[in-house]
């Protein structure tokens, strides 16, 4: 009896352990002394965090269901943007690689970033890296690649046959390639690098002038450039 008496605290303070364990979520495993990394800090490619079960604060479940995972999307999934302006960069292309999605490009798509000297900076550093190659430095279809390497010259860009070429179909030819010569860059270069190096292109169409400005713009990396040397001198 005497050891009844003194287990019946211990067995009672037990009960009210397990108790306070459990949770009114039945989807919830409740307090847990040694989880054993069932929920573990690194990212698991197939577990949907949208939908995790594993719910014990309202912190904690909004962190898990803000990370990726592995599992695709539904289809149609717009990726968050952060910034409504942006929202634009993430939808996919809306015209296919074909003769009528070309000539659609050039009448309905239209860049989502307003063209300053800035974005227009932002795209030569690109088009040095990917498009100079072939279509030479300042679009005149005088690369290393035809000047070097023998093949035939893409037509100027401010010459009668691109002058005019809307940004639409400029956009769709980066995105697709163009005939047999230029190849597809999508893969490389994102929405916004493809319209960045689109607004490049119609400077150079423009003879260094960014459309509606009436003036020339002045390359700010070759003002930097020419600075430099003038204070070296």
């Amino acid at each position: 009896m005497k050891s009844k008496i003194t287990l019946a605290p211990f067995a009672a303070f037990g009960a009210v352990a397990l108790l306070a364990g459990c949770a009114g979520d039945a989807d919830s495993p409740g307090l847990e002394y040694m989880p054993d990394m069932y929920r573990s800090p690194a990212i698991e490619a197939y577990v949907d965090y949208g939908q995790d079960p594993y719910y014990f604060g309202d912190s904690l479940a909004g962190a898990q269901r803000a990370t990726p995972s592995a599992r695709l999307p539904v289809e149609g999934t717009i990726v968050f943007a952060g910034r409504e302006q942006d929202a634009a960069l993430n939808f996919p292309d809306p015209y296919p690689n074909t003769p009528e999605g070309y000539e659609a490009s050039g009448l309905n798509l239209h860049s989502p970033i307003p063209m300053t000297q800035a974005t227009v900076d932002e795209g030569k550093v690109i088009y040095e890296k990917f498009c100079q190659h072939c279509h030479g430095a300042k679009g005149k279809g005088d690369g290393q690649v035809v000047a070097k390497g023998g093949y035939p010259p893409p037509p100027a860009y401010d010459g009668p046959q691109l002058k005019d070429l809307p940004e639409g179909k400029v956009f769709h030819s980066i995105t697709y390639g163009r005939n047999v010569a230029m190849g597809a860059h999508a893969s490389q270069l994102n929405t916004k690098e493809r319209w960045l190096v689109t607004q490049y292109v119609k400077f150079l169409q423009h003879g260094g002038q960014i459309p509606g400005q009436g003036t020339a713009a002045q390359d700010s990396t070759a003002t930097a450039a020419d600075s430099t040397a003038t204070q070296a001198k």
